[in-house]
């Protein structure tokens, strides 16, 4: 465990709550979370499970009824058709992940991975022994990688291709020709298998993100991740979920099966309700992240030196800090780093961000705009002039 690197975000928001706590008033924009409560349908829906009885252990696979739903869900909106054995039910998609790639990665096997990343990725590959192998991206692409990226870090060691889309932390989101030239290089190596995470799914500003799973000439080695969480404000919940090849899932129960068994069965019997009841707060949740996305976008465009993307997807800014990087604070502390940068601004403009360290581009912080347009406000004001300090 001492080889193996915290959570970033987790760690800075721990801190964030140490200085809230000696009495200083800290914004936070450090955490994942949407701020809205789960829709009342939904937590109906748990309440009349439990008084159901669906209060006992469930398959560790999922129950039925909820894998059923899993199963409609991903051929209606995503065009994958799977069996109900090539479903399983985790507790949140961070416990798919981790299972598909315990399961799947031997010593040695390398993983590719598109930067910028969500942070556990990396940690996940170290405890299966495996070797991440990053594709940088820019700014100016919108921290994108092509085809050509993706061919040109495949080796014979490569066993797999992991990814967000959209993506934590930049938001980008992959257009379906950029997906298709992905598949175009991929079908050259079929024992290459694919995580395609998409926990973000729901928060898309642009055309629906199309999922690398409905690809036919890929069939057998893609594993699809989603969950609860953020679509659908039910983070407390944890309950995600895996669709793939049987023997990868049939890999995964066996996994699951000695770690925690199966997964929550109210939360399962709530999943349902998200997934097919009604989407009014659904689709409401999404219209105020993009009118908070557009408003931190020009806040942060006004500050001078930033390079700020244009997110379709997620609830995060990402952008470049290169040119605060080597500055003086005024006690005379150089900032080499975004990690540096995130301290001086917890400690100066008290607001909570996380480094591009652990998100694998260390030029950049992200920030979460999944808080009230005010807060927004106050934040990105006092980071300003904390900033303007800097020598």
């Amino acid at each position: 465990m001492d080889r193996v690197i915290e959570s970033q975000t987790l760690a800075m928001t721990k801190k964030a709550r140490e200085l809230s706590e000696s009495g200083i008033d800290v914004i936070s924009l450090s955490i994942g979370e949407p701020d809205f409560d789960t829709p009342v349908n939904i937590c109906d829906e748990a309440s009349e499970a439990m008084n159901r009885g669906e209060t006992h252990y469930p398959p560790v696979l999922g129950t039925l009824n909820f894998r059923k739903a899993i199963q409609k869900k991903l051929l209606k909106e995503n065009n994958i058709k799977v069996e109900l054995n090539e479903i399983i039910v985790s507790n949140g998609a961070k416990h798919s992940l981790f299972n598909a790639i315990m399961t799947l990665i031997n010593p040695g096997d390398e993983v590719i991975i598109p930067t910028p990343y969500w942070v556990s990725y990396p940690a996940m590959v170290q405890f299966a022994q495996g070797k991440v192998v990053e594709i940088q991206s820019k700014v100016e692409n919108e921290y994108k990688v092509t085809a050509e990226d993706l061919r040109s870090k495949i080796t014979d060691k490569t066993k797999l291709l992991m990814y967000s889309s959209p993506c934590n932390p930049s938001g980008s989101v992959l257009s379906e020709q950029e997906l298709d030239a992905w598949v175009e290089v991929l079908k050259e190596y079929p024992d290459i298998m694919i995580i395609s995470d998409e926990i973000y799914e729901k928060i898309n500003y642009g055309e629906p993100t199309k999922s690398i799973g409905s690809y036919e000439e890929l069939k057998g080695r893609v594993a699809t991740i989603n969950g609860l969480a953020k679509g659908f404000a039910m983070t407390g919940w944890r309950i995600g979920y895996m669709a793939g090849p049987s023997e990868w899932i049939k890999a995964c129960e066996k996994f699951q099966g000695l770690v925690s068994s199966g997964s929550n069965t109210i939360a399962q019997a709530a999943g349902i309700e998200a997934m097919e009841g009604d989407q009014s707060e659904i689709v409401k949740m999404k219209q105020i992240f993009e009118t908070r996305r557009d408003l931190m976008r020009q806040l942060l465009m006004d500050i001078e030196g930033l390079k700020v993307s244009n997110p379709m997807g997620a609830f995060y800014h990402f952008p470049n800090v290169s040119h605060y990087l080597g500055k003086k604070t005024e006690n005379g502390s150089i900032i080499n780093t975004s990690s540096d940068l995130c301290l001086y601004l917890l400690s100066d403009a008290h607001v909570a961000t996380v480094a591009g360290d652990a998100f694998g581009n260390p030029d950049c912080i992200r920030l979460s705009y999944a808080t009230d347009e005010s807060i927004i406000k106050k934040a990105i004001s006092q980071i300003n002039e904390s900033l303007k300090k800097l020598l």
